[in-house]
């Protein structure tokens, strides 16, 4: 279930932002065709319940629960390992409703979910909607539209959500997805304090939940100031041993931002299969001059040319960053970074596009933002040198 609203690109999310590799998901005509064996181990109980249900849904392949069950499971796991073929299996898996509006509502909500990953946000809310008409109450829905609504920065949308899971839901869940808005809104140490009496109010907390609260925290942190504490709240998240591009993303971000590329590189060094995961190591490799930063560049390259060919626009930021980075191409840069200002709202995204716009000297370019940041009063020190440094920018 999610219970935490996620953040978006990398992974969100969030849970929910766009994640990895170089092909789109692909959707197999049968759930029961075996593409590639995925990096699961044999030994792994997880991985052996799967491919049981897997085994069983092939037999009974309109069993709503049970395709709910695998669509989910393998919806989680493109959120651990950032494998977006983990999402053609789950979109497999739902396969006889696609085109069935009266589906089951879970059976709607993964739909959607899965819409959401990738970045497909005016249909997942108009799935999320259809639901939420038939059943007011589906907690799993309402975080995740109040998710969806965030990343769009409807703030006003999204705080309603979050207090209509306040009539459903103990104060954990609701309590997190309203602090995590005002950390976005303005009232950033009043989210902190609310996140940390949450994380220690609730010691039976789940490691997802507890991974969350801590990379939110950790984020809260850094933005005034405290790189200790942020540090800290990082280190306790990856001592949960959860595998998550969430916090990997993150974490990796935090330490090339504080100038500790060795450390980015030991981090990610092992996840060249996602692209959100990749770029950060080859941003971490390029300041080192690390002999594999060419090799993992020119991956980057050639998927985001592979993306290109097949209209995916998943990773817009990601091609952002690589283009006034790593390829000293701020006016491509900016382009990409506009266009997925269009699609997604979140801190990062804003961030992206203000440097583009001041390596392009395009002050321009980057009024969406800056009303952005005016209107969410977001706190972030390096969002408002930025913008300052657009002032006196002309078009």
């Amino acid at each position: 279930m999610d219970k935490f609203p996620a953040a978006p690109a990398l992974i969100a999310a969030c849970l929910l932002q766009g994640l990895p590799a170089a092909a789109a998901p692909y959707r197999p005509a049968d759930a029961a065709t075996v593409l590639e064996r995925l990096p699961l181990k044999k030994t792994d109980e997880r991985a052996r319940l799967l491919a049981a249900d897997r085994a069983r849904l092939a037999a009974a392949p309109r069993d709503a629960a049970l395709a709910f069950k695998v669509a989910r499971a393998y919806y989680e796991l493109a959120g651990e390992e950032g494998d977006p073929r983990y999402v053609g299996y789950a979109q497999a898996a739902l396969a006889p409703w696609a085109n069935d509006g009266d589906a089951p509502v879970d059976i709607l909500y993964m739909q959607g979910k899965l819409l959401q990953w990738r970045h497909d946000y005016a249909p997942a809310l108009a799935l999320f909607g259809r639901v939420l008409q038939r059943d007011p109450g589906h907690y799993d829905t309402l975080s995740g539209r109040s998710a969806v609504l965030t990343v769009l920065a409807d703030y006003a949308a999204a705080r309603r959500d979050c207090e209509q899971m306040r009539a459903r839901e103990a104060e954990l869940y609701w309590t997190s997805c309203l602090a995590y808005i005002d950390g976005q809104t303005g009232q950033a140490a009043a989210a902190e304090q609310r996140m940390a009496g949450l994380l220690a109010a609730h010691p039976g907390m789940g490691p997802a939940g507890q991974l969350w609260l801590l990379t939110r925290l950790a984020d809260l942190a850094a933005r005034q100031g405290r790189p200790a504490d942020a540090e800290r709240h990082y280190r306790r998240a990856l001592a949960l041993g959860v595998t998550s591009q969430f916090l990997l993303a993150n974490y990796g971000d935090f330490l090339i931002d504080e100038g500790r590329y060795a450390e980015a590189v030991t981090l990610l060094r092992d996840w060249v299969r996602s692209d959100v995961l990749l770029l950060r190591l080859t941003l971490a490799g390029q300041a080192l001059g690390a002999p594999e930063f060419k090799g993992h560049a020119q991956t980057l390259r050639e998927r985001f040319a592979a993306a290109a060919l097949r209209g995916d626009t998943l990773h817009r930021q990601e091609e952002s960053r690589f283009q006034l980075r790593v390829e000293r191409n701020p006016a491509r840069a900016l382009e990409l970074a506009v266009a997925n200002w269009a699609i997604q709202r979140e801190p990062y995204d804003a961030r992206i596009l203000l440097e583009a716009a001041v390596a392009a000297g395009r002050r321009d370019a980057a009024q969406p933002v800056l009303d952005w940041l005016a209107q969410s009063r977001h706190e972030n020190p390096q969002l408002a040198k930025l913008a300052k440094s657009l002032a006196g920018n002309k078009p």
